[in-house]
C-alpha cells in the first residue's frame, strides 16, 4: 500500500449524512448513527475502504480474538435486509391486471394480462413480469408477501419514511437502527463482522449505540498492495506489520498505532480466501460487466455465509432507484429484473451450500407509489405514495399473505393504497420468531401487538 494512504489507516472521525451515511435533503431527520465513531481502512489504489463503526472502544487484541472466538461459535440466524430506495410501486410489482380501476388509472403503465404469472395467494394479482423469478419460490413455500404494508399517518417524503422503517419507529429523533438496538441486546464488542453493510457506507438499520459494525463496498476487492513489491514477499510483509500490533505498550499513540495494525491484519486474514478472486458459485446469478454490482456482492456474501464468517444482519441495496415519477415502464423493469433475478440466484446458491436454513432475507422500499399515472405519454410515471410491498424469503419462511391486498377501490384522500400490515409488526415478528429477541425491547409498542407466524414450526 502506498505510504500516502497510511493516514487514513487510523482517521477516526463522526459519521454524519453524506459521510459514512446516506445523504439527505436539509431538514430531514438525521440518519440513526449520527456522531458515531467511524475508523476507515483504505483498501488498494482505487481508494476501497472498509469502515468499522462504534470501533473507538476496541481494546488491543480484541477484534481478532472476537471474530475468532464468533466464528467457532454455534452458526446463528442470519437477516439479509435488501433495501429498494425510492419506493417500489407495489401496483406493477403485483398487479392488478384486470382491475377497471387500474385500467382508467394507468394507461400508460398497464401491465399486460398474463396468466403464467398469476400470483398463487390472490388470483386478482400478477406478478410483474421482471419479478417473475419469485413465483417459483413463492410457490414453493418460500415467500410470505406484504401486498400493502405502511404504517398510520404516511409520510411522503424519501427521508422521513426511510428513517421511520430504519429505526423501526415513527420517531423523527431516533438515533440508532432496529437491528442496531438488536445487536447491541446480542452482540460482541468485538466481532464488527456482526452488522454488515455492504453498500460502502453505514445503513442506517444498522447503527448501534454500544457494539461495533462494519460496512464494505465488495469483500472480493478486499486487498493490499505495496508499490514495487509482489508475491510471496508481500505476504510475508503484510503479515509483519500485522505482527508489530502484538506487543503491549503504555504510549498512547504507539498504542493506536498497534491497534490498527492488529485491527487491519485481522480483517486481511478473514477476508483473504476471498480478495481479488472470482467467486465460485452454486447458482448462476445474473451477468454484468461491474464487479461491484449487486449480485457480485450477493454472491460474496453466499461465499462469506458458507465459510462460516461471523455474520448476523446484513444490509445491503437492490439494483437502480425505485423512485419512477417518469419513465416508470423502462426503468422500473430493468431494475427490478437484474435485483429479483440476483435474490433468486442468491437463495438457490444458499441451498446449494447447505446453508439456507439460516439465513432469511427481508425486502422492503420506504413506500410505494400513487394510484394514478401522473402524465398522459409513454413517459409517464408514479408519484409518491404510501402503502407499498415486502417480502421474506427463505427455506424457513411459512408461504404466506399478511393483511390482505388494499385494493384501490378505497384510497386516502391524495389518492394511495391504504396499509393492511404495519412495518413495525413485520419487524417484532422477526425479532421474536427468526432472532430469538424480545421484540418490545427493541420495537416500540410491540408488547401490544398481534403478531403473524412468519417462520415455519420446528
Amino acid at each position: 500500500m502506498d505510504a500516502c494512504n497510511c493516514k487514513d489507516f487510523s482517521r477516526t472521525r463522526a459519521a454524519y449524512a453524506g459521510n459514512g451515511l446516506p445523504s439527505i435533503e436539509p431538514g430531514m431527520p438525521n440518519p440513526a448513527g449520527t456522531g458515531m465513531d467511524r475508523r476507515s481502512f483504505m483498501l488498494r489504489s482505487a481508494g476501497m475502504a472498509l469502515s468499522v463503526y462504534g470501533a473507538s472502544g476496541l481494546g488491543p487484541g480484541v477484534f481478532e480474538a472476537g471474530v475468532a472466538q464468533a466464528a467457532g461459535g454455534p452458526a446463528s440466524p442470519v437477516l439479509v435486509s435488501v433495501f429498494l430506495p425510492g419506493g417500489l410501486d407495489a401496483l406493477s410489482f403485483l398487479a392488478p391486471v384486470n382491475d377497471a380501476v387500474y385500467h382508467a388509472s394507468r394507461p400508460n403503465l398497464l401491465i399486460a394480462p398474463n396468466s403464467a404469472h398469476t400470483f398463487a395467494d390472490d388470483t386478482r394479482l400478477q406478478w410483474h413480469p421482471s419479478a417473475v423469478g419469485l413465483k417459483t419460490l413463492h410457490e414453493a413455500g418460500k415467500v410470505a408477501v406484504f401486498p400493502s404494508i405502511g404504517y398510520s399517518h404516511p409520510d411522503q417524503s424519501h427521508f422521513t419514511s426511510r428513517h421511520y422503517w430504519e429505526t423501526g419507529s415513527l420517531d423523527l429523533a431516533a438515533n440508532s437502527g432496529w437491528l442496531g438496538r438488536y445487536l447491541d441486546q446480542v452482540g460482541n464488542l468485538e466481532n464488527p463482522l456482526q452488522g454488515l453493510s455492504l453498500d460502502g457506507y453505514l445503513a442506517p438499520a444498522l447503527a448501534t449505540a454500544t457494539v461495533p459494525v462494519a460496512s464494505m463496498d465488495n469483500p472480493t476487492q478486499y486487498e493490499f498492495w505495496a508499490n514495487g513489491i509482489g508475491d510471496p514477499v508481500s505476504d510475508r510483509m503484510f503479515d509483519t506489520f500485522g505482527a508489530l500490533g502484538q506487543p503491549a505498550t503504555t504510549d498512547p499513540a504507539l498504542a493506536q498505532a498497534r491497534r490498527v495494525a492488529r485491527h487491519t491484519e485481522s480483517v486481511r486474514q478473514s477476508i483473504a480466501p476471498l480478495a481479488n478472486q472470482t467467486i465460485v458459485s452454486q447458482a448462476t446469478y445474473p451477468t454484468t460487466t461491474d464487479t461491484n454490482d449487486f449480485p457480485h456482492r450477493l454472491a460474496a456474501l453466499a461465499e462469506m455465509l458458507d465459510r462460516g464468517l461471523p455474520i448476523t444482519c446484513v444490509s445491503i441495496e437492490g439494483v437502480g432507484g425505485y423512485d419512477t415519477h417518469s419513465d416508470q415502464m423502462t426503468a422500473l423493469a430493468s431494475n427490478l429484473q437484474m435485483t429479483i433475478d440476483s435474490l433468486v440466484a442468491f437463495q438457490a446458491d444458499l441451498e446449494a451450500r447447505g446453508v439456507a436454513d439460516r439465513v432469511l432475507i427481508q425486502v422492503w422500499s420506504e413506500f410505494g407509489r400513487r394510484v394514478s399515472q401522473n402524465g398522459n405519454g409513454a413517459d409517464s410515471g408514479t408519484d409518491h405514495g404510501a402503502a407499498g410491498v415486502a417480502l421474506l424469503i427463505g427455506t424457513q419462511v411459512q408461504r404466506q399473505v399478511v393483511g390482505e391486498w388494499s385494493g384501490i377501490n378505497s384510497l386516502d384522500p391524495q389518492g394511495n393504497m391504504l396499509h393492511t400490515s404495519d412495518f413495525r409488526v413485520m419487524y417484532a415478528a422477526i425479532l421474536d420468531q427468526w432472532l430469538g429477541a424480545d421484540p418490545a425491547s427493541i420495537i416500540p409498542g410491540a408488547d401490544s401487538m398481534v403478531l403473524p407466524n412468519l417462520i415455519r414450526a420446528a
